[in-house]
Parts: C-alpha cells; sequence; structure tokens
C-alpha cells in the first residue's frame, strides 16, 4: 500500500509518502515497525463535512427514508485528533455516540466537478469517527454543533493514495466487541457523488475532509471505553475515552 500520513518515529518526525507492507513502512530508505509509530493526524483541514443517513441500513435502523439528495452538515476543524488519542466526554452532555465512516481527503482544489471526475480531486481515504453528543442533537442544537466538540473527530492513522472505495468492508469495534459492520457497496451515494455535489456547492481545498456517513449500529461511549474503526485496505483506527 502506498499511503501518506505523519508520524513519529524513533525520536523524528516523518511526513509525506511512504509504503506499507506486512506491518513494516518504508520512508526515505529507512524501515519502521508500524508499532513503533505514533501516527498524528494526517491532515489539517480547512473544513470537514459530514453526510448523514448515507447508508441504507443505518437509515433502515431509524426509521427513516432515504434521502433523495445528501444530507451535510459541517464539522469544525478543532475537534480533529489523531490515532491512539482521547476522545473527551463533556460535562454537558449524557449521551456520546460513535459513528465508523470512511472519510474522503481532498488533493486539489475543486469547484463543481462533475462524477466522472471528481476521482481526480481526491488525494485518498481515511478512517473517520464521527462522533456525536447525541442527546444535543435530538434537543435541537444544530448538527454541526453537536458534532464539534474538542475531540470528536478521530481521523486516521494515515491515508491510502491507491484505493478503489467502492466495495471496502466497514467495521467499528467497542471494547473488542464487533458493533457495526457494513460495506461501502451500500453508501447510498457513493464518494465520486459526494465529491460531486459537494464542490457544487462550496469550494473543495488540498485537505479538506468528506466524512461519508455510517452504517447501522451506532451506540453510547463511556469513559474507559476502546473504539476502533476498521475499513478494509486502510487499517484501523483506535481511540480510547474518557
Amino acid at each position: 500500500m502506498i499511503a501518506y500520513g505523519e508520524f513519529i518515529a524513533r525520536g523524528e518526525l516523518y511526513d509525506g509518502y511512504f509504503e506499507l507492507e506486512n506491518g513494516r513502512i518504508r520512508i526515505d530508505g529507512l524501515e519502521f515497525s508500524i508499532d513503533e509509530v505514533k501516527f498524528l493526524p494526517p491532515v489539517k483541514p480547512e473544513k470537514i463535512v459530514g453526510v448523514g443517513l448515507n447508508y441504507k441500513d443505518h437509515a433502515k435502523e431509524l426509521n427513516m427514508e432515504i434521502p433523495e439528495e445528501p444530507v451535510l452538515f459541517l464539522k469544525s476543524p478543532s475537534s480533529v485528533i489523531g490515532d491512539k488519542e482521547f476522545i473527551v466526554l463533556p460535562e454537558r452532555s449524557e449521551r456520546v455516540d460513535y459513528e465508523g465512516e470512511l472519510a474522503i481527503v481532498i488533493g486539489r482544489k475543486c469547484r463543481n466537478a462533475d462524477v466522472e471526475s471528481a476521482a481526480d480531486c481526491i488525494l485518498g481515504y481515511t478512517c473517520f469517527n464521527d462522533v456525536t453528543a447525541r442527546d444535543l442533537q435530538q434537543k435541537g442544537w444544530q448538527w454541526s454543533f453537536a458534532k464539534s466538540f474538542d475531540t470528536f473527530s478521530p481521523i486516521g492513522p494515515y491515508i491510502s493514495t491507491s484505493l478503489n472505495p467502492k466495495n471496502l468492508g466497514i467495521r467499528t469495534y467497542l471494547n473488542g466487541r464487533l458493533v457495526q459492520n457494513s460495506n461501502t457497496s451500500n453508501l447510498v451515494f457513493d464518494v465520486y457523488s459526494l465529491v460531486s455535489h459537494v464542490s457544487s456547492i462550496l469550494t473543495l481545498k488540498e485537505g479538506d475532509v468528506i466524512a461519508t456517513g455510517t452504517p447501522a449500529g451506532v451506540g453510547k461511549l463511556k469513559r474507559g471505553d476502546e473504539i476502533v474503526v476498521e475499513i478494509e485496505g486502510i487499517g484501523r483506527l483506535t481511540n480510547y475515552v474518557r
């Protein structure tokens, strides 16, 4: 796999493209075990665009109609954290949920892209957890605020740059227990349609992120939990809760 990211290994900071194979990372003529690497967030997005109700199984789970066009919201970039970092539960919320998702990372400025050219705007794909203060969302908070507390956008651990996103297994594990299990083939709007649609509304820039929606099985986080988002062809994004 060719990937893009930023990590610390043996006390040094590395960033850029690297090769990942059999648990070994090769970059600039050096080689590291993935176990000795601390990944940082692979991007610093200007904006994070979220998509709601974009899995058929999730819409069915909520007894909601499949939307006729993408349901969009924004998350604050200040909510971004990386792999192995802590999700912090805010005092004002009594119900914070995980939402495992595939994230699109934009590779170049993109405006009014059609579906056929959308792939040219994409750097690659990574794991994302659209953490949500569900009780506040249901009280009438705008989605953007209920989903934008600090630490509510875990992303990573790196970006896969050579991946076909149309048929990828996506799973979430809560304390080792499988709680979400789906496939990107169940997306209502696929990644290219999303890039085209979003870029018709606002200009996407290098490093921006589109979180493509979560499948069925969302649930509550509590102090001490370990939450893992795993996507076929990418890897595992692990975070802890406090």
